[in-house]
């Protein structure tokens, strides 16, 4: 079986047995083992779980009872619940933790049929653009190991690319699946805040972070979309709409066709300025080619506060990750240090040690912008160019039904060529981060190459139109084979 086969081709594989998903499951499991100790994609595998659960599935698909779904291997980024399996959120503070209860996210994709492996790299508390905090070590990219992943879901991305995997969960705070994605040359998607729950997904900034898929491709990640999304009444932040468009996608072929609607996508003016890569700039260009053939429309626009969005974002994001991993004092759960000697000794050493320095980092300039004095000066502040921000993308969906810009300034940049300048390192994700601010529907997929490494295409949707940021990036798809092209590593295998 081809282990780069997209999710409909592994379904009629199983539907029509000419393979189990218990053999299914070893297939990945054995590229997995062969293949993990060059790219450190998994922090956890679950293999004796994900022969129950492909035994399982076999069964239902016998009885008839399967869904699209059914006996199809996942891996969950290490940040979603997973009951019985450890959840570290590639920290030291949660090594040792194990979850006693599965996230919204896990608990949909069981109900599914799917077959978990195990929990893939991440930065630490998906802090991070490039998969070099994990407490585990750096994952590294299929397509040349000497460069990162992305961050924070590298690791997922990369478990995609490699083919350890078919599909994958992860999540986007300020670009975390999209950026990997796009270093990695997978398909991958950032919902609406408030499509996917929260519930059970450990917290980095909770106004912003937003669980999602990377996969092979568009129909992949429509596939997983439908089943991982919807309303939640264990999460306040979930969102009461409808999934049906989202679903009408899986049903058959002709869920993705746009029925004659005239599309017009806009290019943000102030991203295009930052393009100084001419490699870059003529893939784009190549990009709006081919949908221009296909009838879409393109048209100028602008969004004047994208400028500030980068340290919009690190002001906010750190502000809440300060307060959200305040509650690992060494005391309820988590790392604790050895013989303290009293309380703070407890509380300062457990965190000290059970931290890494990017944590510490932003849990320090959190601390810092929501403390007496600076509150109003900074964060309350950011909190207003945020609305800005959304108010920009507002006016501009007035007169445009999709945005695109690439999704990084550059393809994947060497392993430890920006982790002393955390300043460049966070201008990485400075074209995804005004979507996530503006909780928009984004996603990457894959549109070039330059010096052998993969590019990305960003689309941005307004609010729970991720049925037509799909229908859009299919279309692409159809007419490019970027998404059919992968590393040679494991080709063999």
């Amino acid at each position: 079986m081809n282990p780069y086969a997209s999710l409909q081709m592994l379904r009629n594989e199983l539907d029509s047995r000419a393979l189990s998903s218990v053999e299914l499951t070893q297939m990945y499991l054995t590229r997995i083992n062969k293949l993990d100790a060059e790219f450190n994609c998994f922090i956890t595998l679950a293999e004796e779980k994900a022969m129950f659960q492909a035994e399982q599935a076999d069964a239902q698909i016998a009885a008839g009872q399967g869904g699209a779904l059914t006996g199809i291997p996942m891996a969950h980024k290490d940040i979603f619940l997973t009951q019985g399996i450890r959840t570290s959120c590639a920290s030291r503070m949660l090594d040792k933790f194990i979850a006693p209860y599965d996230s919204t996210v896990a608990k949909k994709l069981n109900h599914a049929g799917m077959v978990c492996l195990g929990k893939t790299n991440m930065d630490e508390f998906a802090m991070g653009s490039s998969n070099e905090n994990s407490y585990y070590g750096s994952t590294k990219n299929p397509w040349n190991t000497e460069h990162v992943p992305g961050g924070s879901s590298g690791g997922s991305a990369a478990a995609v690319a490699a083919a350890l995997v078919p599909v994958t969960t992860g999540t986007d705070t300020g670009g975390s699946i999209r950026q990997p994605a796009a270093f990695c040359g997978v398909s991958g998607i950032k919902p609406t805040y408030g499509r996917v729950s929260r519930y059970g997904m450990i917290a980095f900034a909770s106004s912003l972070d937003q669980g999602g898929v990377l996969a092979h491709s568009t129909a992949d990640m429509a596939l997983m979309l439908s089943a991982m999304g919807g309303f939640d009444a264990q999460d306040s932040t979930s969102a009461d709409q409808s999934m049906e468009d989202i679903l009408a996608l899986t049903r058959d072929s002709e869920g993705f066709a746009l029925s004659g609607k005239k599309i017009t996508i806009g290019l943000p003016k102030e991203y295009l300025q930052n393009l100084t890569n001419a490699e870059l700039e003529a893939v784009y260009q190549n990009v709006q080619s081919v949908f221009s053939g296909q009838g879409i429309e393109f048209r100028d626009v602008s969004l004047p506060h994208t400028h500030v969005a980068v340290p919009t974002y690190y002001v906010l994001a750190s502000a809440e990750a300060s307060t959200n991993l305040s509650r690992y004092d060494g005391v309820r759960y988590g790392h604790r240090c050895e013989s303290p000697k009293n309380l703070e000794d407890l509380y300062v050493r457990s965190r000290s040690e059970g931290f890494g320095e990017e944590v510490k980092r932003r849990i320090l300039t959190g601390t810092y912008t929501l403390s007496v004095g600076y509150y109003d000066a900074y964060y309350v502040q950011a909190q207003k160019v945020r609305r800005l921000i959304a108010n920009d993308f507002t006016k501009v969906f007035s007169e445009v039904d999709l945005l695109m810009t690439p999704t990084t300034p550059s393809p994947a940049f060497k392993i430890g060529q920006l982790s002393k300048d955390p300043v460049e390192m966070y201008h990485q994700d400075v074209f995804t981060i005004p979507a996530s601010l503006a909780g928009l529907p984004s996603m990457s997929i894959p549109c070039g190459m330059q010096e052998g490494l993969p590019l990305g295409l960003q689309l941005i949707a307004p609010h729970f139109k991720e049925a037509l940021l799909l229908k859009i990036g299919n279309l692409f798809q159809q007419h490019t084979d970027w998404h059919t092209q992968y590393p040679e590593t494991g080709q063999n295998l």
